[in-house]
């Protein structure tokens, strides 16, 4: 069996689905690996990298033909809806797929009558923690939107006791108690910060007090749902947890929020009326800009300030951290393949609750999204 990992086309995506350390773990399942060339010089994996691993590297030239041969494409963003349309039948696709959103992408494949795999829907069970990319590149944003945080902020986060006086540590609240929420939260921790936390999940004040910040508990009921995620609230009680929230965002030298879904809108956590008392030269950092944002007036992929508040509108956070982001994708990679390959082939069983949840398309048949 043939995997091929093209570069990724997408601008401003820096990581590479396989890294260098991951082919001989796809060389045991009986994968034969093929990179293009420079498809990880964005992550620091030179094509002598891959080389050296034991995977074949081909020029831009002898891309379509890779694509053509392939059993396995293994990419980050999802293929063009031209890549994907030459994938031969019966290959199987793996990315960042969402059904409702990548549409023609989809069709694309189920018209070249191969299959497409989504790591946006791969079940959160146990038995499938080591495929869950969502989770790993979460670690990556939740991580990174502290360091953000903290480069901007005018101001130290730890205490410092000085002979010219005492300077408090800043403060910082996090709102989503998701795996970015957690790993955000302990980033600041370590910074020296005093962290606070809310999340609509009653589950998540036993995690937020493990990591070592305070749980902010309003008066209102949790909104637990299946697979980890929060349930969808109704407006009424969106306006009283804003209401609720104002005074501890208004507190808070750096404001970080986590809260998405994957392939939906994101919730509208922060009105402009509730930054209005924060103050000047604070700083807010919204992991969900990319799909409308959970803070009013942020923009993915640009910095806006409005009245002395900064505000970092995340795009592509993952990305600005290519090296680990990849690594971590790889592994994931590996582990689904590694469910996926039975003696040498490709055995998807349509019963398996792991391909039955990620399965976007089953041999040229559209498993889900609008045109299901």
């Amino acid at each position: 069996m043939k995997l091929f990992v093209p570069k990724e086309t997408r601008e401003g995506e820096r990581r590479v689905a396989l890294v260098p350390d991951t082919v001989s773990k796809l060389a045991a399942l009986g994968l034969d690996v093929t990179v293009e060339s420079d498809a990880g010089a964005a992550a620091f994996a030179t094509d002598a990298d891959y080389t050296a691993a034991g995977a074949t590297v081909v020029e831009p030239g002898a891309v379509a033909a890779a694509f053509a041969d392939a059993d396995v494409i293994a990419t980050v963003r999802p293929l063009d809806p031209e890549r994907a349309s030459t994938l031969k039948a019966g290959a199987v696709a793996l990315s960042f797929l969402q059904p409702n959103n990548d549409t023609e992408t989809i069709a694309a494949i189920a018209g070249a009558g191969a299959t497409a795999l989504s790591f946006d829907l791969v079940p959160r069970i146990s038995r499938a923690q080591s495929m869950d990319a969502l989770t790993s590149q979460a670690l990556v944003t939740g991580y990174r939107a502290t360091l953000v945080g903290a480069e901007n902020l005018p101001k130290f986060f730890p205490l410092f006791m000085t002979a010219a006086g005492t300077i408090p540590p800043a403060k910082v609240l996090v709102l989503g108690a998701g795996v970015a929420g957690l790993q955000a939260i302990a980033t600041a921790k370590r910074l020296g910060a005093v962290v606070s936390a809310y999340d609509v999940r009653a589950a998540s004040k036993d995690e937020v007090h493990s990591v070592g910040a305070n749980f902010i508990e309003l008066d209102l009921e949790a909104l637990e749902a299946g697979g980890g995620y929060a349930k969808e609230m109704t407006e009424e009680r969106a306006a009283r947890q804003r209401e609720l929230l104002t005074p501890y965002i208004t507190e808070s030298d750096v404001l970080i929020t986590t809260a998405a879904v994957p392939g939906r809108q994101a919730p509208r956590l922060v009105t402009s009326e509730m930054l209005a008392g924060m103050k000047p030269g604070s700083v807010v950092v919204d992991l969900a800009s990319e799909t409308g944002g959970n803070v009013e007036g942020s923009v993915a992929g640009e910095q806006v300030i409005i009245d002395g508040v900064k505000i970092w509108g995340a795009k592509d956070v993952a990305s600005e951290m290519p090296v680990h982001a990849s690594r971590l994708y790889a592994m994931n990679v590996v582990a689904l393949l590694g469910l996926a390959v039975k003696e040498g082939e490709l055995v998807l069983d349509p019963e398996d609750e792991v391909f039955e949840g990620c399965a976007v398309v089953l041999n040229g048949e559209i498993k889900k999204g609008d045109a299901a």
